[in-house]
């Protein structure tokens, strides 16, 4: 039996655990999810809708569509967003992550700061990653990268698959994990303004203001999967 250093094995093993008996109902929409306003942000084969930060096209290296996943390779392929710009939505998605993974999905994204520098629902593997043992619990998975930690929900290990849930509405923002709501918190208050001045985006100038901008999936060097991508606009 391999050890858990043998990263590959494991992986592939604990993934065939947790793969469903049937994926013919990823990256698709239910008659009931289409009427409650939800699109798909990745049909499982291509990646229409994704470029570059600060490019117009998607990568040529680095990531990929393969068996109904968006796989970043962890291999310079660089942050990826959306086309489309959100403000008020709700956003659903599942993932899994490489032993010692470590990734995150960003909103609030705009292409008028340097660089990819927003707000992020932390994806980590929170027992093996040394990052996650830093800032006292603000950079576990389902936290508000740097900022926040959560609460009350737990990831599954490296290769299981996770299901995220994103919501804003208004200044309110919700993360939840695996149908727990891990932490909430108000864009603007006195509360997230002590965080960012205590945190690394002290210097960025609206940080910790919501925003209309796009979202991102990054790229931080490690495999990491994404699938049902579930966008939904609220009014």
């Amino acid at each position: 039996m391999a050890h858990w250093t043998a990263n590959g094995l494991l992986l592939a093993l604990t993934a065939m655990a947790a793969w469903p008996a049937s994926a013919a109902a990823a990256n698709e929409l239910s008659p009931e999810e289409r009427a409650a306003g939800w699109t798909l942000l990745f049909d499982g084969k291509q990646a229409l809708g994704w470029r570059n930060f600060k490019k117009t096209t998607f990568p040529a290296k680095g990531w990929e569509a393969s068996e109904g996943w968006l796989h970043c390779l962890g291999k310079g392929g660089g942050d990826i967003v959306t086309e489309a710009q959100f403000d008020d939505f709700e956003l659903q998605w599942e993932w899994r992550l490489a032993v010692n993974g470590n990734s995150g999905v960003k909103y609030f994204i705009t292409e008028k700061r340097s660089g990819p520098v927003a707000h992020e629902y932390q994806l980590i593997d929170d027992e093996r990653n040394d990052d996650a043992k830093l800032r006292d619990g603000r950079r576990v998975t389902a936290g508000l990268y740097d900022l926040l930690k959560p609460s009350g929900a737990a990831p599954r290990p490296p290769g299981e698959i996770n299901q995220s849930r994103l919501v804003v509405k208004g200044n309110r923002v919700e993360h939840w994990l695996n149908g727990v709501k891990a932490l909430e918190y108000e864009c603007g208050s006195d509360a997230l303004k002590a965080a960012v001045a205590g945190s690394k985006y002290k210097g960025t100038p609206g940080f910790g203001d919501k925003i209309k901008g796009h979202i991102l999936l990054q790229d931080h060097g490690c495999d990491v999967w994404f699938r049902n991508l579930k966008m939904r606009e609220l009014k």
